[in-house]
């Protein structure tokens, strides 16, 4: 079989979906290498910094690692902005989305909501409320959200700061994104 026998999916076969199910497990495998890439495409989006959006990703990644942070930290860190390109008013819930599968959900929820966090650090200057965080308050990852907005992403800006280059960050890519998905919820 080469493709499949339907044109719609109501029509497919027992074969048919086993035989997409051995196309999407292979292709699943090529996913830390798409990252990779998305990764480096983050090299020439969103201008007007000092720094284009792939270096404040490594910057933000090697700040969680200096920090002593693990492996979801430092692959969350590293990818929370993926979304830059394709979804730039909710970049956050994108890149999430793509984490949450592989990451705990601690991690998960921060990327997902480090967009509001970071209204703590210049909201006012644009006419918007720079505690809009405070409706969550009483999560249980409030605390690891701002620690994460405040340690490692809003400082992390800075022509100056020696990161890790991408390539370091490819075997923690690879740990993350080739763990069987949903193994890591709790």
């Amino acid at each position: 079989m080469k493709t499949v026998s339907f044109t719609k999916m109501s029509d497919g076969t027992e074969d048919d979906y086993a035989f997409l199910a051995k196309h999407e497990a292979e292709y699943a495998k090529g996913l830390p290498n798409r990252i990779m890439s998305a990764l480096e495409g983050l090299r020439n989006s969103l201008a007007g910094y000092k720094i284009d959006r792939l270096e404040h990703s490594l910057q933000t990644a090697t700040r969680a690692e200096r920090d002593g942070a693990d492996v979801d930290w430092i692959v969350s860190a590293l990818v929370h902005d993926i979304g830059d390109d394709l979804a730039p008013f909710n970049h956050d819930s994108l890149a999430a989305n793509i984490l949450r599968p592989y990451v705990r959900e601690e991690c998960a929820w921060v990327v997902q909501h480090h967009g509001i966090f970071q209204y703590k650090y210049y909201a006012d200057k644009i006419g918007l409320d720079p505690d809009a965080r405070d409706k969550y308050k009483d999560h249980p990852n409030y605390n690891a959200a701002v620690r994460f907005c405040e340690k490692w992403d809003q400082t992390s800006f800075d022509p100056d700061y020696e990161s890790f280059d991408l390539e370091h960050f490819r075997p923690m890519v690879e740990a993350v994104f080739t763990r069987e998905a949903w193994s890591r919820q709790t």
